[in-house]
């Protein structure tokens, strides 16, 4: 996915760090936390020794740690919150778990949340609207989500091919339309 964060040319300490969160409602593995943070680490297949930055990319990309230019992932494990919201990241775990919140939560967002997701304060009409959305995402979500990805490969093999064969064959072989393929020519 550099592609989309990256402009030919520019330097990779320009991709922003990527950060996975996981909302779990479910257990997975040992543990009695309910949040874990894992980063990325790698080690030597025959030396056994961790990789590290060199001091000049240390500086450079102003980092101590490979880790901080890899991704970092979050497991949030919503079942095991023990409802005790003690800082603005426990008042979103709190709403994931129960659907309400506090007035005294002050985390970034929340309030617009509250007021976007109160589905109780709506007109009979709005919540038809909503309910009627809601089941229309669950349906197609998955179906939509899975044509998105195939249009978004079919683009990516054909920016590969573009300088390689013609549009007309990229455009037998993608199942992409000529002016598509001009376009995206164009546009690079």
């Amino acid at each position: 996915m550099i592609a989309e964060h990256l402009d030919k040319g520019q330097a990779y300490g320009n991709i922003p760090k990527v950060i996975s969160i996981s909302i779990l409602y479910f257990d997975i593995g040992e543990g009695e936390d309910y949040i874990y943070r894992g980063t990325t680490s790698f080690k030597g297949i025959h030396d056994n020794k961790i990789l590290q930055l060199e001091r000049n990319q240390k500086e450079y990309y102003d980092l101590n740690r490979i880790y901080n230019v890899f991704p970092e992932y979050y497991l949030i494990r919503v079942n095991r919150f023990n409802l005790l919201a003690k800082d603005t990241l426990d008042e979103w775990i709190y709403f994931l778990k129960t659907a309400e919140i506090k007035d005294s939560f002050t985390a970034k967002g929340i309030k617009k949340a509250k007021k976007a997701l109160d589905v109780l304060e709506l007109n009979a009409e709005d919540k038809r609207t909503y309910d009627a959305y809601q089941a229309s995402m669950w349906e197609s979500s998955y179906g939509v989500g899975k044509r998105q990805g195939r249009e978004e490969e079919k683009l990516e093999i054909a920016k590969s091919l573009l300088d390689v064969l013609d549009i007309e064959t990229i455009a037998l072989k993608t199942g992409l339309s000529v002016t598509e393929l001009q376009k995206l020519k164009d546009k690079l």
